[in-house]
This record gives structure tokens, C-alpha cells and sequence, in this order.
């Protein structure tokens, strides 16, 4: 699978700190190997919030969310939950 990042995801990282952002890297790249592996998911923090809306956790709290677009996952979307909550709200 490829990453792609929108804008708004590359936004919503500005000003975090160094560590966060390799947790955040990290997290990106086990999306990567593991989506379309169910087995895997569960240990690796990913899971549907939506009909083609997913979430990988980078850390305790940090969500990232993405969608599968054909072998490309585009993330769109970073923060903790209540801002996720929010995100998914405001999309319908």
C-alpha cells in the first residue's frame, strides 16, 4: 500500500513535537503493511470508524484517520478523539 497526505493532515500535524512526530511516522508505516490484513488490525491500533473511514493510533491518544482509495491509503486527519469525533460529525 501507498500513503498519501492532504493537506488538512499535514496541518493538523504543524507544531507537534519531534517524538510525536516519529510516533506519528511509525504508525503511518504500519498502516501501510498491515491494511487489508484483519489478523493484523487489532494488534497494530486499526479499525472502521466509518463505511471506507479507518483509524491507526499513534500513541495513547493521537488518532489518524484515512481512507482506502484502490492500493493508496490517503490520510486526512490527526488528533485525539474528541477531535476525531468531531471530524466524523462534521463529514456526514
Amino acid at each position: 500500500m501507498k500513503i498519501t497526505l492532504t493537506k488538512k493532515f499535514k496541518a493538523s500535524l504543524r507544531g507537534l513535537p519531534d517524538e510525536e512526530l516519529r510516533t506519528i511516522g511509525a504508525a503511518l508505516n504500519t498502516a501501510a503493511a498491515t491494511f487489508g490484513h484483519p489478523h493484523l488490525h487489532q494488534g497494530r491500533g486499526i479499525r472502521r470508524l466509518q463505511k471506507g473511514t479507518y483509524e491507526v493510533r499513534a500513541g495513547l491518544s493521537r488518532r489518524l484517520i484515512f481512507a482506502r482509495q484502490g492500493d493508496v491509503l490517503e490520510f486526512d486527519f490527526s488528533g485525539n478523539h474528541d477531535q476525531v469525533q468531531a471530524y466524523l460529525k462534521n463529514r456526514r
